[in-house]
């Protein structure tokens, strides 16, 4: 995977960019000056990241990703991570044909919802799984493979399906091996 260069980075104008950063040069990045990256988090390849993004430190978002900001904003805190092609969304156009959709359509004859997505440190969202509008996946949530979050979740829960339900809560330990991770790095 080839990453661009600090001087390459520094030259998107990100709000803030943080040390050590890694993206890949295959990544699609919009809105740049709305997108904050803390240290030692990457991006990689076939990633799309648009909108108001607050990336914190240490977030993996792994191939073929989707971002979508809007407005509204996605925080991913430290120590969070997107598995292959997890989709979040912060807006949705409204489904149920009172009102018409898509892009191509003047605002007032739409029903947009727009909320923000939060994804609390130490989460991690399974391959291919969606999260929608408005939804804050809590501290040590782990979403199984192709699940679909509608709702919040519980800190330190696994979450699977679609939508995604909680199956059974999420050990801890990681917090023993992340207290040693600050302490040595």
């Amino acid at each position: 995977m080839a990453y661009y260069t600090q001087q390459q980075l520094k030259k998107f104008n990100f709000r803030k960019l943080g040390k050590n950063i890694k993206i890949s040069d295959k990544a699609s990045l919009y809105n740049t000056n709305e997108i904050c990256i803390d240290d030692n988090s990457r991006i990689d390849d076939f990633c799309v990241i648009s909108g108001k993004i607050n990336i914190g430190k240490n977030v993996h978002i792994t191939p073929q990703c989707l971002l979508s900001g809007g407005i509204k904003g996605i925080i991913l805190e430290d120590c969070t991570t997107l598995a292959y092609g997890v989709k979040v969304f912060t807006q949705s156009d409204d489904y149920s044909g009172l009102t018409m959709t898509n892009s191509t359509i003047p605002k007032n004859y739409k029903n947009e919802f727009k909320k923000q997505v939060v994804i609390k440190r130490h989460s991690i969202v399974g391959c291919s799984s969606i999260v929608m509008p408005g939804v804050t996946l809590n501290e040590g949530t782990s979403i199984g493979a192709m699940s679909l979050v509608l709702t919040d979740t519980k800190e330190w829960s696994i979450y699977v399906g679609a939508p995604a339900k909680k199956i059974k809560n999420r050990s801890k330990e990681l917090l023993l091996l992340y207290k040693d991770f600050l302490k040595n790095n």
